[in-house]
């Protein structure tokens, strides 16, 4: 029988994080970093960017990074081809970049939000959060794939939310069928990749404490608001979802693809 330390290993594995110069991408970063792993952040703020790997690598981790948008196919090809260059291949990637859509068409008190309204949403407002939110894992998930069929397999953990199995009006609506596309993406892959040994699953969030929110949440209504749909009364942090990802990309999960884990402090339970 495999040690817990067996279980958990990814030392040395070669990792992709989109996304990963904040909230739950960094968390992801820094829980691979800090187990071993030899770990690539993709991220479009790049003093941001700069500023995470010069932590991370203060704190020992083996951590670099490549500024891109997700959006832009060729340079994701190109970036996924210098990692598998650099390390000599790819092991684990999260597709988990994401930009926040905007009020939904209610506020936090039940008060019609004229921003949030389909009759008002800017086409270029709607184009831009589902290609940011769900064509960019498409473009993640077919660079993993590209690369892990040459080596025998690997993970893929992609970063949904909770929003693509519930209706939630205070979320702008490009967000909820961005979401939803992911998560059925992510199930017709585990039956296509699977035979490459390649495993894909989401980890489903609900609200956390991150940038793609960060400005909401301090308001302080709106924070109230997330933090009485949780049964343990708080928000998530980002520090809550480091076991997670660890267990997804290492071999204690080899026999879960295809999957939708939930992490949001029982938020689902509430929202009506």
């Amino acid at each position: 029988m495999a040690s817990l330390h067996q279980m958990f290993d990814v030392g040395g594995k070669s990792v992709i994080v989109t996304g990963g110069a904040s909230g739950i991408g960094r968390a992801y970063a820094e829980v691979m970093a800090e187990n071993g792993a030899r770990v690539c952040i993709f991220d479009l703020d790049a003093e941001r960017l700069d500023k995470v790997i010069c932590e991370m690598k203060a704190g020992g981790g083996d951590v670099w990074g490549q500024t891109l948008d997700v959006a832009d196919r060729s340079r994701m090809a190109s970036a996924f081809d210098t990692v598998a260059d650099r390390h000599g291949r790819i092991d684990v990637v999260f597709a988990n970049a994401g930009i926040d859509a905007g009020p939904g068409f209610l506020s936090t008190e039940g008060h019609r939000i004229a921003e949030g309204a389909i009759d008002l949403l800017e086409d270029h407002h709607w184009d831009r959060v589902i290609e940011v939110n769900l064509t960019s894992v498409y473009t993640t998930v077919k660079n993993a794939a590209r690369h892990m069929k040459q080596t025998g397999g690997g993970r893929i953990i992609v970063t949904s939310s909770i929003a693509a199995q519930i209706n939630e009006a205070i979320v702008g609506t490009p967000y909820m069928p961005a979401k939803a596309g992911v998560d059925h993406f992510v199930r017709q892959m585990a039956m296509e990749l699977g035979t490459y040994g390649i495993l894909i699953n989401c980890i489903s969030p609900g609200p956390f404490m991150t940038n793609i929110a960060g400005g909401r949440l301090q308001i302080p209504a709106d924070r109230r608001a997330f933090e009485q749909q949780s049964l343990i009364g708080r928000i998530g942090d980002p520090e809550d979802i480091k076991g997670l990802a660890l267990y997804l990309a290492s071999p204690c999960s080899s026999y879960v693809t295809g999957s939708q884990i939930v992490i949001d402090g029982g938020s689902m339970h509430r929202i009506k």
